[in-house]
């Protein structure tokens, strides 16, 4: 789940993590057969397959996976790709918000998909507008502290357009405008700064806290939903306290 880096403490199993590897090697050859389609299999013209193709190395995606996916959006193996993005709407426990995007060559599987697994786990379908005015969209860059204050990242980031540096548990989110986000990763670069992951998200203007047992739901739903072929990601609005956190770690 985007944006919320913390609770991966509650996500450790090897089976998972491995999970989410190929989860991730799939949504980042989707993204790269979109820009390849929208302009061209030249990166040096195309800065958004370029962008694209970066994030895929940095995960470690095979590089004949990525060349594959290139001429693949491109239309240069015959097969023609035709994605399109679409947002859903949902609510999980207390009252907690989810907003659900996704990647898909086929809406209506994607909408079956969704409502089901939204259903199956306790949640509810919201309608379009009732939760989606809850977010924002914003540019994150995911670093970890690695030793540094605020002060060192903030430095590095203010010139560049950043709002804000948000502690994160062990990490850090610089929050930013998204047509900033470009500059912002740049500046951390600049001084030496590693970064973990940056994107554009859907930030909530207000966060819920869930109890141990809504938090457990809740993870169940995010779980499933990510699991999705379409999913692309799963933004939400809930908040889990570190007392909550070591309760479901206790659990396992």
């Amino acid at each position: 789940m985007s944006g919320h880096s913390k609770w991966a403490t509650t996500k450790h199993k090897k089976a998972a993590i491995d999970a989410k590897r190929a989860k991730s090697f799939a949504k980042l050859i989707k993204n790269i057969e979109v820009a390849a389609k929208a302009g061209g299999a030249d990166m040096a013209g195309n800065p958004g397959l370029e962008l694209a193709v970066q994030k895929a190395k940095k995960t470690s995606v095979p590089i004949d996976n990525i060349n594959r996916a290139v001429k693949r959006g491109a239309g240069l193996l015959g097969d023609a790709v035709d994605y399109q993005t679409i947002m859903y709407e949902a609510r999980g426990p207390q009252g907690s918000a989810l907003l659900i995007e996704c990647l898909t060559d086929n809406k209506n599987r994607a909408a079956s998909e969704v409502r089901l697994g939204v259903t199956r786990n306790g949640g509810s379908m919201a309608d379009p507008g009732s939760v989606a005015y809850l977010f924002t969209r914003k540019g994150v860059v995911t670093l970890p502290r690695n030793g540094l204050s605020e002060d060192d990242v903030l430095v590095a980031v203010l010139d560049a357009g950043a709002d804000e540096v948000k502690e994160t548990g062990d990490n850090f989110e610089v929050i930013s405008e998204p047509q900033d986000l470009r500059a912002v990763v740049t500046g951390l670069e600049e001084a030496g700064i590693e970064y973990e992951t940056d994107e554009a998200e859907f930030v909530p203007s207000m966060q819920v806290d869930l109890d141990a047992d809504a938090a457990r739901k809740f993870l169940k739903l995010v779980d499933a939903l990510e699991e999705l072929d379409d999913v692309q990601n799963v933004f939400s609005n809930a908040d889990l306290s570190e007392e909550v956190l070591a309760e479901l770690e206790s659990d396992d």
